[in-house]
């Protein structure tokens, strides 16, 4: 049932000031379990609530889920942020992105609203390295490179979560987690000062994510009584950032934070948990064990979805800051776009790995021109400014809407949008294929609002997807009238000359006697001003197509910096 729009804002709304709330005053009285905290041992149990009719593959059982949410049209979303110590890479780019356009199907497609909370590492070991190789204090360190993950996310066109907490702000909230823990029987100190998780004490429920267990161990005191347990609290060292705890100075361990801060906001349920594949072990095995054992529940997390590595092509390594194989959003954003990133991480499934390369970059820069060639092409029929043969409307109908149940039902399984671009990319298919242009119409009947119908539907979806910027001749004249009338008067005025300069013989005047019928060869220069004129446009992102008498124009994306680079090493 679709929840009115109304209490969905309003429902919204008390959320993100309860979690807000939640973040402040935490402490261990707060969180209660509830839900499907009855669950025991690792086999995951299917929730209770609001079936939504989606399909999600769930790491927690390594197959498509039917998706379920605690609350109808609510679903409450947790994502490992961001370790801010350095320039962000198109790896953090690819998960980002991808669960970013996941979250755009729930909300637009599907009427559900995302609750979405991230947390900021900004204290950790290598932003401590960094401080030190910088000489600055590890806060600046961290909201430098923080300040610059958000731009990043903003260049993408990521939207921003329902809430950012850092860890910084919530030590004290992670001390009284970890106090629970402690007081629960599921973590114990050492003499050293360190907090440790005991895996033993809650037996086979740890090893949720198939595979994970006995395949890694933490290095740390000799004290441990696991060479799997892993820190909860560490003690500081010389020089480091510290916070006062019952076990001495020190700071939190990593996996702490996340089950801290998501508990915060969202309590002993949650519904969706994201991140790289390469985080669902150790960091959200522990996470998982770390909450449970708080909340006492055998389920805090129902679906755990996780997204495939970005390889540069040719490697089996992900793309990584240690492995020194990166290319940084900013220095990607000199090349090529939001939106052709976008089109790049949509012809992959989100959970599969993805190659990286310029071809595969090619590959999506052209499916966007595609595109919009054919939203371009669509108008100027519209308008009668493009001939063309007589259009099988009633086929192109038909066409629109088995693509509308396709594209529904490809992204209500696992948010399939490969199999929803390719249906995409075959109704402009046979969109162009309608429009053959011809030097003079016949006369028939034309069918300009299937493809109106069709350029409405295709901006749509493409609009989910966070891919804006296709604009028609209206949307630039709407945003930009000035621009408009300049390039719309120019493009008449070269029309005009270009007609003159085609014109053909006629009789000789002079004579009467016929000549051969041709253009006037002293105009010829004129023609080659026009062509001159259209080719030196192109480049400012100006595209000018002659039609016949006729002349139409678009604006497209600018030439990139390396496509400049290119042309003039050819040139």
């Amino acid at each position: 049932m679709w929840r009115s729009p109304v209490r969905s804002v309003l429902w919204r709304d008390d959320v993100l000031r309860g979690a807000v709330r939640a973040a402040q005053t935490l402490n261990t009285d707060t969180l209660t379990p509830v839900g499907s905290c009855s669950a025991p041992g690792k086999k995951w149990v299917r929730p209770s609530g609001f079936d939504t009719g989606l399909k999600a593959f769930n790491s927690l059982t390594k197959q498509k889920e039917p998706l379920i949410l605690a609350r109808e049209g609510i679903a409450t979303w947790y994502s490992c942020g961001p370790t801010v110590y350095d320039h962000a890479h198109l790896g953090h780019a690819c998960s980002y992105v991808r669960f970013d356009i996941l979250q755009r199907i729930l909300s637009r497609v599907f009427g559900i609203t995302v609750i979405h909370a991230m947390v900021i590492t900004d204290i950790d070991d290598k932003i401590i390295k960094r401080s030190w190789e910088e000489n600055v204090s590890a806060s600046v360190v961290a909201r430098l490179y923080e300040d610059e993950f958000k731009k990043d996310m903003l260049s993408l066109k990521v939207l921003p979560p329902s809430v950012y907490l850092r860890v910084t702000e919530n030590v004290q909230h992670i001390i009284a987690f970890i106090e629970r823990i402690i007081q629960n029987g599921h973590a114990y100190a050492t003499k050293e000062g360190d907090v440790y998780f005991d895996i033993q004490s809650i037996g086979d429920r740890y090893g949720k994510f198939v595979g994970a267990v006995d395949s890694h161990s933490e290095p740390g005191s000799s004290n441990k009584r696991d060479s799997r347990d892993f820190a909860l609290w560490k003690p500081s060292k010389p020089q480091e950032p510290w916070w006062e705890s019952p076990w001495g100075r020190g700071r939190p361990g990593w996996h702490i934070e996340c089950s801290t801060v998501a508990s915060s906001v969202f309590g002993s349920q949650l519904d969706i948990h994201s991140g790289g594949i390469d985080l669902a072990f150790p960091h959200h095995e522990n996470e998982v064990a770390q909450s449970e054992a708080y909340h006492q529940c055998g389920q805090w997390g129902n679906y755990f979805l996780h997204s495939g590595h970005l390889h540069l092509k040719g490697s089996t390594e992900k793309m990584s800051k240690s492995l020194k194989n990166y290319i940084t959003i900013k220095d990607f954003m000199q090349s090529y776009s939001a939106d052709e990133f976008r089109m790049f991480c949509l012809l992959s499934k989100y959970r599969s790995a993805i190659d990286y390369s310029e071809g595969s970059m090619s590959e999506a820069r052209a499916s966007l021109g595609t595109i919009s060639t054919f939203l371009h092409d669509a108008q100027a029929y519209m308008k009668g400014q493009l001939q063309c043969l007589p259009v099988q409307d009633a086929n192109l109908w038909e066409r629109l809407a088995e693509t509308k149940c396709f594209i529904q039902a490809a992204l209500a399984d696992d948010f399939d949008t490969p199999r929803a671009m390719n249906a995409l990319m075959n109704l402009v298919y046979h969109g162009n294929c309608q429009l053959q242009p011809v030097t003079k119409s016949d006369g028939t009947p034309r069918s300009p609002a299937v493809f109106g119908a069709m350029s409405s539907y295709i901006t749509d979806v493409l609009d989910i997807f966070g891919i804006s910027k296709l604009q028609s001749t209206a949307d630039v004249a709407s945003s930009s009238g000035s621009l408009e009338a300049i390039v719309d008067q120019l493009t008449r005025f070269r029309s005009d000359v270009r007609a003159f300069a085609l014109a053909r013989q006629q009789d000789d005047p002079s004579t009467g006697a016929p000549v051969k019928r041709g253009p006037y060869p002293d105009r010829m220069p004129l023609l080659k001003a026009c062509d001159a004129l259209r080719n030196d446009l192109a480049p400012m992102g100006v595209l000018i197509k002659d039609r016949g008498a006729n002349s139409t124009w678009e604006i497209t994306q600018r030439q990139t910096q390396r496509d400049q680079k290119d042309q003039d090493k050819s040139s």
